[in-house]
């Protein structure tokens, strides 16, 4: 299966994010990081931001039912976009 890279426009129209944002959150370790594509140019793998945007509908969902009115990410855990496992794939 080939792998889709996706350009930061693109980034941007799925998550709903700015620029600066999404870098503030790639500095935090809270968003995946891009690919170099050449000297000035990047990318991200389009499997993580799909991964990432599931992760970050099922926190908000959790949170809901917990009665928390928005997602906060565990201290010291690892994203699976991160670990290179999508949740659903058993191999």
């Amino acid at each position: 299966m080939a792998t889709t890279i996706l350009r930061l426009p693109a980034v941007k129209a799925r998550t709903g994010l700015s620029r600066s944002t999404i870098y503030a959150r790639i500095s935090n370790g809270d968003f995946p990081t891009p690919v170099s594509l050449g000297v000035r140019a990047v990318g991200w793998v389009e499997a993580e931001i799909n991964s990432w945007l599931e992760q970050q509908i099922d926190a908000t969902r959790r949170d809901r039912l917990r009665g928390r009115s928005h997602a906060v990410p565990k201290i010291g855990s690892q994203p699976s976009w991160q670990t290179g496992q999508m949740e659903g794939n058993d191999e």
